[in-house]
């Protein structure tokens, strides 16, 4: 077999095909790279490698075409058939001789994430796993080629018959959606033609036991079907004839049953298994969390998949299958719409979009928008939606718990004063968390509601009359809870201000000038980013984000009633004063009349009566909580909001997973250097590579 395989290696290099090879493999590769990785900054090798796999198609051909069909034309087979050599060992050797060719190509592309990673984050372990599938995919179609060029003596046909077979597996996945949307037997039988599809776990970050498998029995019964077709011509000249062939057709069947039986038992092995998570924020892997709000779940649940089984998001799939190996309480059942298409209508009156999921326990059901399941981003220099997270487990997670739980958590924002709208923006971060926004007019009710877990007040511009407001003090005395939020206003407040005192707080009339430049934004020293206090409320944003905080007024803290405990949020630095006249005032200068800082900008103000304990938090901004000023911080405005609702309310199982993100940092590479390194890796290595397989071939010639 060694001598074999050094020289078919050397007749590889000794010609120009094994060089044209490696150089073609080379400059499509490098081209993509190039393109995705250095001038688009994108930091996955996965892009490039995808992208560049069409050359399959063609590459592999023109490698296997010679190997076997043209020794059978010039009937150097006898020797094959003759040699007192195990044919077995012939064609590994000629395999191994072909694989090295390509894991040549394969050496210099492992390169390229440490290129990468002199300009920015590169997660190694995706990128090996990428190209480690991406190699398993080209040994696989190697195999195929070898096994072609065995059954037939021209290498023109052993040539097109591999790139028909390799154009196959390359849209199996595509000709099996044409025959079938629902899948039937045939399908199932032509999906195991499949190359493409089972290289998406590689390209997606995950390694995947079940396609590595796939991968390495089609290598293996490429090999074994080569070793058959040579041992029937030798058979031919025995006298056995008859029997040899009966027991190689018999031998074939058993290798080709244990091949489908093998990988039929790793498909059922548990997802976990299965799937091997390397990506950073482990996307296809369900938390902690997740995984003891499951241990703990009594109740069965089943989760509807509006596509059909065989045709359908694969990291859906796949993290839903995990649901079921942490609970026996999971089902998850497809609904095909071309074959149900009524279904949906059962569970919501809007429309809703195809992979879509419905949540359903014997309580109540929730419907997951497929648009929910992908976090998305308008890129401005593209003109298109780009994904940016991975929310499944975050929206499955929330929708168990929110079908599972006993009592749904109402928050209402009270309305009737000129108070700001929750936006859905903002009210939709709750959702996740089963906590339902609804608005509620003081004047048409006689009391707030008893299923209030808390209020929402947000900037009322006018004063509430000495009913409404004692309708708040008589919630909150109850042991309700509010979120508040105040700002500058020209009337007087002094009924609602009475809410606040008896939590020993009162707001100003002074809008707040920063003067530490650390703290205030676009040089506008009414746009605060204040001081974040760590505490349990601010702790998902404190270190890591900024608040933006326009036009605030300050609040004054009175600690002589024992029964508040008032607690810091945000705050101003020393510097900052406020303007008294804010109508009149020409500069940001400080003036006469003016009030000395520090400011608090946000408290929260606990007060415990009669064994009855209420909680206000109240921000002295009164856009703080827009999607204006919340896009000023990339969300942190939103992520205080949901922190803030969710530290006074309280659900029966409280759980919120958070986004997963689906991009790592960007790439910064200077256009001097793309440039200089796509020259390399797109021209010049490819060119010597090939002007040397010429130089050899021509003075192999002239020898």
């Amino acid at each position: 077999m060694k001598a074999i395989y050094k020289r078919e290696l050397k007749a590889y290099f000794q010609s120009v095909i094994g060089w044209l090879f490696c150089a073609a493999t080379l400059f499509c590769i490098s081209l993509y790279f190039v393109s995705y990785n250095l001038l688009s900054g994108y930091s996955y090798i996965a892009y490039a490698l995808s992208s560049g796999a069409f050359l399959f198609l063609f590459s592999v051909p023109i490698l296997t075409m010679r190997i076997l069909a043209e020794e059978k034309k010039q009937k150097i087979d006898q020797l094959i058939l003759t040699a007192p050599v195990p044919v077995w060992k012939i064609v590994v050797g000629k395999y191994l001789a072909m694989a090295t060719v390509f894991l040549s190509a394969v050496v210099v592309v492992c390169f390229y994430p440490i290129i990468m990673s002199f300009f920015g984050t590169v997660n190694m372990a995706e990128a090996y796993v990428s190209i480690f599938g991406y190699a398993l995919y080209g040994l696989a179609g190697i195999a195929i080629g070898l096994f072609i060029s065995s059954i037939t003596e021209s290498q023109v046909i052993a040539m097109v018959l591999t790139f028909v077979a390799m154009f196959i597996t390359y849209m199996m996945s595509g000709i099996t959606s044409m025959i079938s949307s629902t899948g039937n037997i045939i399908t199932k039988i032509l999906n195991c033609f499949d190359f493409g599809s089972r290289m998406s776990d590689f390209y997606n970050g995950a390694f995947s036991v079940s396609g590595a498998v796939y991968y390495l029995t089609v290598i293996g019964l490429g090999i074994f079907f080569t070793v058959q077709s040579i041992q029937k011509r030798r058979y031919t000249i025995s006298t056995k004839k008859l029997k040899a062939g009966a027991y190689s057709s018999t031998l074939i069947l058993i290798v080709t049953v244990a091949a489908v039986f093998l990988n039929l038992m790793v498909n059922e092995l548990p997802e976990s298994i299965q799937t091997i998570d390397v990506t950073n924020n482990k996307l296809y892997s369900i938390t902690e969390d997740t995984e003891n709000f499951l241990a703990q779940l009594s109740e069965d649940v089943t989760i509807y998949v509006l596509a059909s089984e065989s045709n359908h998001d694969t990291n859906v799939e796949k993290t839903l299958k995990k649901y079921q190996e942490a609970s026996s309480h999971i089902t998850v059942e497809y609904k095909d719409p071309s074959v149900y298409p009524a279904f949906a209508s059962q569970y919501s009156d809007s429309s809703v979009s195809s992979g879509s999921l419905i949540v359903e326990s014997s309580k109540r059901s929730k419907v997951i928008d497929y648009n929910d399941l992908y976090e998305t981003e308008f890129d401005y220099n593209t003109y298109s939606n780009s994904v940016t997270g991975y929310d499944v487990e975050g929206q499955v997670t929330s929708a168990l718990s929110y079908v599972t739980g006993e009592n749904n958590t109402k928050v209402y924002a009270i309305t009737g004063h000129g108070e700001a709208d929750v936006t859905e923006n903002f009210s939709g971060s709750l959702t996740k968390a089963n906590v339902e926004v609804e608005s509620l007019n003081l004047i048409s009710e006689e009391s707030i509601p008893e299923d209030a877990q808390a209020i929402i007040i947000m900037a009322p511009q006018s004063d509430y009359s000495s009913d409404d407001a004692q309708k708040i003090k008589d919630y909150l005395n109850n042991g309700g809870n509010a979120l508040i939020t105040m700002g500058w206003t020209e009337d007087s407040m002094d009924n609602f201000n009475g809410i606040l005192e008896e939590y020993g707080l009162s707001v100003g009339k002074e809008v707040v000038i920063e003067s530490n430049v650390g703290n205030y934004a676009q040089n506008n020293p009414f746009y605060l980013l204040p001081t974040i206090q760590s505490t349990e409320i601010t702790s998902s944003v404190a270190g890591n984000y900024y608040i933006f905080m326009p036009y605030s007024v300050g609040i004054t803290v009175n600690n002589d009633d024992e029964n508040n405990s008032i607690t810091t949020l945000l705050s101003t630095s020393d510097s900052a004063y406020g303007k008294a006249d804010i109508q009149n005032a020409t500069s940001y200068e400080k003036e006469d009349g003016d009030v000395d800082g520090p400011f608090y900008l946000g408290v929260s103000s606990e007060r415990t009566i009669d064994d009855k304990t209420s909680t206000i938090i109240v921000y002295s901004c009164d856009s703080i909580f827009t999607d204006e000023a919340d896009t000023m911080v990339a969300g942190a405005n939103k992520e205080l909001f949901k922190s803030s609702i969710n530290s006074i309310v309280t659900a029966d199982v409280s759980i919120s997973i958070p986004v997963k993100e689906y991009e790592t940092s960007y790439l910064t590479v200077p256009q001097l250097q793309a440039v200089l390194i796509g020259v390399i890796t797109i021209l010049v290595i490819p060119v010597i590579l090939l002007l040397t397989g010429i130089v050899i071939a021509v003075r192999r010639r002239k020898k």
